[in-house]
């Protein structure tokens, strides 16, 4: 079992910048794939980046690729996501989540990941 709190949301103007922070609990959070999901009003969840459990390997949806960073440190049990050039359209309530079950490429769906943390807000607008 690992519980996720997200953090770092916020308003931000477009072309602004944020970094989310996922803590987790748990000593056995370095064993866990972890991902970064999004949910606009109205919209289904969407995946946003991926990252392997030392970190070597990470992956994005198109739709943030070459603005986004997924990153992590196993000593802190933390998971980020630095988030540049900010547009309107990013905005939405951010997740992060852990996986048991799915590790290496396609882990782009939200059923691919049992655990979840409760959501950080992030609005981009002037």
């Amino acid at each position: 079992q690992v519980q996720l709190v997200e953090s770092g949301g916020g308003l931000v103007q477009p072309g602004g910048s944020l970094r989310l922070s996922c803590a987790a609990s748990g000593r056995t959070f370095r064993s866990y794939p972890m991902g970064w999901f999004r949910q606009a009003p109205g919209k289904e969840r969407e995946f946003v980046a991926h990252i392997s459990t030392g970190g070597g390997v990470s992956y994005y949806a198109d739709s943030v690729k070459g603005r986004f960073t997924i990153s992590r440190d196993n000593a802190k049990r933390t998971v980020y996501l630095q988030m540049n050039s900010l547009k309107p359209e990013d905005t939405a309530v951010y997740y992060c989540a852990a996986t048991t079950t799915c590790s290496g490429a396609g882990c782009y769906g939200t059923a691919a990941y049992n655990y979840w943390g409760q959501g950080t807000q992030v609005t981009v607008s002037s």
